[in-house]
């Protein structure tokens, strides 16, 4: 099987903010699987992607919505030319090649979907193919690794007891300013001075969380911002794009955020 396509051929740059590199390996050293906790943008699929090239390992990831079936997990039967085929899911793919499996918002899939993997993620490693009549053993090099965001955690939106019990788990959250401040600058390629602006108008944003704001901006948007000055674009005018207009469609909060973003902003940038 070839895994060459799921090899990342550049390292994914990433900022340690603890000791999470440490531990990500010594579970990845017995196998065990991971549950990456922390808001949006924060991070956690840029951890994942960094480990796998660190480890030198295929990473398979899925993107997890709320129509998500097994059967777009572990495969199914298709009908070609020849007649029926088996074509294998991405987390069977992951299982036989000897992959790190990333299901991205897990909590976004249907809980009996996510059950499946349930038989990979202690001592029995293995997974079952039911319509197939094939019980797939794991390659001694695959590993599951789950992210959710708990800050969108309802009744109906949440995991099982019995799944978050098979996992050791790592919270992430939005860097220190320091290092919030060092990501922007240098994924955005900015002066220190516009980045430690645009972490201010970031961290204010955050304030605004349960205010009439589900969320304030991620990392990921302020890089966003970032770039989009770089280029040349005004910082007020790059805010309204990167972060006011896709974080709410309230008028009263985009005018509050407006009024962030105006009262970060230096005389120079005025």
């Amino acid at each position: 099987m070839d895994c060459e396509q799921y090899l990342l051929k550049s390292e994914p740059r990433y900022y340690p903010a603890g000791n999470e590199l440490a531990l990500y390996e010594a579970a990845y050293a017995m196998r065990l699987p991971v549950m990456l906790k922390g808001p949006t943008g924060c991070g956690k699929t840029r951890f994942v992607e960094h480990m796998a090239w660190r480890l030198k390992k295929p990473l398979i990831t899925v993107s997890c919505h709320e129509d998500m079936t097994a059967a777009d997990l572990v495969g199914r039967f298709l009908l070609g030319g020849e007649g029926t085929y088996w074509q294998d899911g991405p987390l069977t793919t992951a299982v036989r090649m000897g992959a790190i499996c990333y299901l991205d918002e897990v909590v976004e899939a249907r809980q009996d979907t996510i059950v499946i993997a349930h038989s990979l993620t202690d001592d029995r490693r293995v997974l079952s193919l039911e319509k197939k009549g094939e019980l797939v053993r794991a390659h001694p090099d695959f590993q599951l690794v789950i992210s959710y965001n708990p800050g969108y955690q309802s009744i109906l939106k949440d995991l099982k007891e019995s799944t978050k019990q098979r996992f050791c788990a790592l919270d992430f959250d939005y860097p220190s300013r320091e290092l919030e401040t060092q990501i922007v600058r240098d994924e955005g390629n900015v002066p220190e001075r516009l980045a430690t602006t645009i972490v201010e108008i970031g961290e204010k944003s955050r304030n605004l969380s349960g205010e009439g704001l589900v969320e304030g901006a991620s990392t990921r948007i302020l890089v966003q911002m970032a770039r989009l000055a770089g280029a040349g674009l005004p910082l007020d005018q790059a805010a309204q794009f990167a972060l006011i207009i896709p974080l709410t469609d309230d008028p009263d909060m985009r005018d509050a955020l407006s009024g962030v973003v105006d009262a970060c902003l230096p005389a120079g940038m005025k």
